[in-house]
């Protein structure tokens, strides 16, 4: 990883970070964190519910603000950086899409089930005809073989998508399965790719790092390790490591540290650290953001926890299966009378 190149950071903790705080931020949390990453020079910044655009439900959770209200604050105080925001096609609308753009966001990233690349058509195309920066986000990529992951990134790639991202979701892939996926890619696809890892199993970092040393060019972070389950790559450990190996990404350290420290340490409810429930998401293989949900069906069942999310594994559930895990404790408590 000698070789001189620019990799793009995509800072997520406004949007993946929404999990680990049951999707409570407010404005003035926005405008600050927003700034802060701005005057850092992150090129991109994710603002959105934690499941994306139209998110905020019963069954994903209630957002404490109007996602769209954060959107225009992030933009607001954005003077390099560009505003991206997430999509999933079932969840969010092309109505709140355009809405999204209408406030400044520049970026869209549309999120489907690693299998699914094919309900994206309509909303990368609408993305592009918007003027967006427009990414495919091929979520859960270690539930499907490379040769799957190819034929959905070349779908994304069909329908004009920028970059075809490779999600590791539940944080379960392992480095030598990253390096098979984005060889892969790079080897059939001429857009750019990128790498969303999870911490779940402590391997978002050398997970990353393998990804970039195979040709991932898009990146994505959480300051401080701010996201769903374990969290993601952690973005200032991350500047540090590609400032060391050389790798310009044009972020200045000093201030992401700083900005870790002061601004996110103080809204985490708790320090992001692999617990024995995110460590289960990355052993099972489930989304990462099912963690507190799976918390909560424990609690009202009188059960462990890690039996619910080892059966979600099981099952191969996926993102928008929610409603699965009541249904799935309710089962598990029955079983144990």
């Amino acid at each position: 990883m000698t070789k001189k190149r620019k990799i793009y950071i995509t800072e997520v903790a406004l949007r993946d970070g929404s999990h680990a705080i049951a999707h409570q931020y407010t404005i003035d949390q926005v405008l600050k964190v927003a700034k802060a990453l701005d005057e850092a020079h992150v090129p991109y910044i994710e603002v959105s519910h934690g499941d994306g655009l139209a998110g905020s439900s019963l069954q994903y959770g209630l957002s404490r603000t109007d996602e769209q209200e954060l959107i225009e604050a992030a933009v607001s105080v954005c003077e390099r950086a560009k505003v991206a925001v997430l999509l999933l096609p079932g969840i969010g609308t092309m109505k709140e899409l355009k809405q999204a753009a209408n406030l400044g966001a520049k970026m869209a990233r549309i999120a489907t089930h690693v299998t699914e690349a094919d309900v994206s058509a309509q909303h990368i195309a609408l993305s592009k005809e918007l003027g967006l920066e427009t990414v495919g986000f091929l979520m859960m990529a270690h539930m499907a073989p490379v040769e799957k992951l190819v034929e959905q990134a070349k779908l994304m790639e069909s329908y004009g998508a920028d970059t075809v991202y490779v999600v590791d979701s539940a944080g379960a892939l392992l480095p030598h399965e990253v390096k098979e996926r984005i060889s892969a890619l790079r080897q059939h696809v001429s857009v750019n790719i990128g790498f969303h890892g999870h911490n779940n199993l402590s391997l978002a970092m050398a997970n990353t790092l393998v990804a970039i040393e195979e040709g991932a060019t898009r990146i994505d972070g959480s300051v401080r390790c701010l996201g769903a389950g374990a969290g993601n790559t952690q973005t200032e450990v991350l500047i540090a490591v590609l400032d060391r190996l050389g790798i310009e990404t044009g972020v200045d350290l000093y201030k992401m540290m700083d900005l870790a420290e002061d601004m996110i340490a103080p809204i985490l409810p708790v320090p992001q650290e692999i617990t024995r429930d995110s460590l289960v998401l990355g052993y099972a293989g489930v989304y990462s953001s099912f963690l507190l949900h799976a918390r909560r069906a424990a609690k009202k069942f009188g059960i462990d926890s890690r039996d619910i999310l080892i059966e979600l594994g099981k099952l191969k559930v996926v993102g928008g299966q929610e409603d699965m895990i009541m249904d799935v404790a309710a089962k598990i408590a029955k079983e144990k009378v």
